[in-house]
């Protein structure tokens, strides 16, 4: 494991400095936070309910601004581009799928 090489498009020091995102996808929709997880092959993602009007909403593609919140006392929030880049179900929580994020905005 001496020459293992991190393959994922995010570095988990992401998680080092963010425990979750924020999020609205509109001015009429609420503003949704969610914890950011490490339990994707690609990096970072978030958990939601198959059923929730977020994940409805959210396509693979999209682009949203979204509110990183730092672990605590670590800094102030940073607003972030992230891109979506998947939506896979995942049969350990039955009725939730993994959304996984890209930021493409430092």
């Amino acid at each position: 494991m001496d020459n293992f090489t991190e393959i994922r498009s995010e570095l988990r020091t992401i998680l080092d400095k963010y425990y979750s995102v924020q999020f609205s996808l509109s001015k009429m929709d609420p503003a949704y936070l969610f914890k950011l997880r490490d339990i994707s092959g690609n990096g970072l993602c978030i958990l939601v309910k198959q059923d929730s009007s977020a994940f409805k909403q959210l396509k693979v593609g999209d682009v949203v601004d979204m509110q990183y919140n730092p672990t605590e006392s670590s800094g102030p929030p940073k607003l972030l581009k992230t891109q979506i880049t998947s939506k896979k179900c995942y049969g350990r929580f039955k009725g939730h799928s993994l959304v996984e994020l890209s930021i493409i905005d430092n």
